[in-house]
């Protein structure tokens, strides 16, 4: 029996997809959250083989949480679930050792299908979310500290927010936004965002 904890903050959506698995005699759904901060807590109760984690949670966002789950439990596999076609998302997915990314319009054996073969340690990949990885990588000139100031401003997060939560002084946060805008080649914090999300960088 392969335990799968699901993720996913849409209650239609969610109830839709417990009561898909559940005619799986394989699969049974031990655990479900709303939140991308409750992931952790509730892997560690129930210790499910596989996660099911929507791209987009409240809280913590699904990637940051799935590379959370997979430091502090390896043995969980990961499958994302995401309704958008983002480049960026699927290249820090694959970044956070996830082993599946599929889109949550995917038929219902294959969602089955892939818990069975994240499950067993095999990387499963939606190909047209590969194809469009593959054609819009860009080089990325931005530093992976520069990607985190960057992904927290575009979440609406202030200076002395993004301070707080990366440990740096408001100085050095804003240091980091004029780099960024520099490189970008943008008018401003905004216009930067805007360049990294249609080139697949968030």
């Amino acid at each position: 029996m392969i335990r799968v904890l699901l993720a996913e903050d849409m209650h239609m959506v969610r109830g839709a997809l417990v009561a898909l698995l559940g005619l799986e005699p394989d699969i049974r759904v031990v655990s479900q959250v709303e939140r991308g901060d409750d992931i952790l807590t509730e892997a560690a109760k129930h210790r499910p083989d596989v996660a099911i984690i929507d791209v987009d949670l409240p809280g913590t966002d699904g990637i940051t949480a799935a590379g959370e789950l997979r430091a502090r439990l390896p043995d969980c596999r990961i499958l994302i679930l995401t309704s958008l076609d983002q480049p960026g998302a699927l290249r820090r997915a694959m970044a956070a050792q996830v082993g599946g990314y599929l889109l949550k319009d995917a038929p219902p054996h294959e969602l089955a299908a892939a818990i069975r073969k994240v499950a067993t340690g095999h990387l499963v990949v939606a190909p047209q979310l590969a194809v469009s990885a593959w054609q819009n990588e860009r080089e990325q000139p931005l530093t992976p500290r520069e990607l985190t100031v960057l992904r927290l401003a575009a979440e609406g997060s202030e200076i002395t927010q993004i301070a707080k939560q990366l440990h740096l002084s408001a100085g050095t946060v804003r240091n980091y936004l004029t780099s960024i805008v520099t490189k970008l080649n943008a008018r401003n914090r905004l216009d930067a965002v805007r360049i990294a999300r249609t080139a697949g960088w968030l």
